[in-house]
């Protein structure tokens, strides 16, 4: 543990950086809120705390930046709970309110309202459409050989599945085979799929069999959804973390199993080398969990620079996780 004048040295290294993106002196530092020693004193304890891993000097006539080390100790122990301002709760508060239609849309649009509020990219995970209830099914033509099996879920999203059908299969064949369908989904989740029946008839059977199986397929499909790669991107001067941070971003699993690693883990925040994820290394990501009932059904994060602002961050995620779990709970 750093005692009291190393700890409001690093705390004021840090808060500088994050604020200015520049090595931060010694000088600098002295006349910080909470620091009041001299100069010399504070490059004496700077030298302590870059020895010590906390901090790292780029280069030899320069100031100093925080290591990973030292954005943990800033979060884990300096870090005050932020808390959004009385504009962005009400921006907040409007865009839920007003928040209407297809589940798909209404996440879209999420991960571009966190980008906005923080400048960093934002990953929206909604709940997997296995642990929804339908609320209705329909099968539609779309030509001789293909339909659409269109499920609607309880909470407003949206499954379409395209199917092939045969030629000789006739409109009242495919609407027999949606009324059965619906007879036994509706009110159920995906799991009652292994419970459809036969009806007898050989082409209404037919088509209800390809639909079970691209139905049960779909079922798999995470609902991910990154906005504001390039806010990130910015971040960065190095051309090659820019292309390695865009390259993984574009890469939904990668998205999906950071976030679904990180809640498990039971953080909030994953600093640097701390999510695994090596070509991330000089991000941080900040998520919270979208609880519905008691019912973990999805996550929303915020991934920048490792001196994002972890603060602001954070108050962030947490509002907005919370609107859009009680938005999905109204559904």
């Amino acid at each position: 543990m750093l005692d009291d004048r190393k700890t409001a040295i690093l705390s004021a290294i840090v808060q500088e950086y994050i604020a200015t993106a520049q090595p931060v002196g010694s000088s600098h530092i002295a006349g910080a809120s909470g620091v009041g020693v001299s100069s010399a004193t504070v490059r004496n304890e700077m030298a302590v705390l870059e020895h010590e891993g906390f901090l790292v000097q780029p280069h030899t006539s320069a100031g100093r930046v925080p290591t990973d080390k030292g954005y943990r100790f800033f979060v884990d122990h300096l870090a005050q709970p932020g808390r959004v301002d009385a504009a962005t709760t009400r921006e907040v508060g409007a865009f839920f309110e007003a928040a209407h239609g297809r589940l798909e849309e209404m996440l879209h649009q999420t991960s571009d309202l966190l980008t906005k509020l923080t400048n960093n990219a934002a990953v929206v995970l909604g709940p997997k459409a296995e642990a929804i209830a339908i609320r209705s099914v329909q099968i539609v033509r779309l030509s001789s050989n293909a339909a659409t099996v269109v499920l609607v879920f309880g909470n407003g999203s949206v499954e379409n599945e395209v199917i092939e059908v045969d030629e000789s299969v006739s409109d009242a064949a495919l609407a027999a085979a949606g009324v059965h369908l619906a007879a036994a989904l509706t009110d159920e989740t995906l799991a009652a799929l292994a419970d459809v029946t036969a009806t007898g008839e050989a082409s209404v059977d037919a088509v209800c069999d390809s639909a079970v199986v691209a139905l049960r397929q779909a079922s798999d499909d995470d609902h991910v959804y990154v906005g504001g790669a390039s806010s990130v991107a910015d971040s960065f001067d190095a051309v090659e973390v820019v292309r390695e941070v865009l390259h993984t971003l574009e890469q939904q699993f990668v998205v999906v199993s950071l976030v679904r690693d990180i809640v498990d883990r039971g953080m909030s925040v994953a600093i640097g080398v701390e999510h695994g994820v090596e070509p991330l290394s000089a991000c941080s990501v900040v998520v919270a969990p979208v609880v519905v009932d008691g019912e973990h059904l999805g996550s929303v994060g915020v991934l920048g620079p490792t001196r994002m602002n972890y603060p602001q961050a954070l108050a962030t995620v947490d509002i907005v996780s919370d609107r859009l779990g009680r938005r999905l709970g109204e559904a």
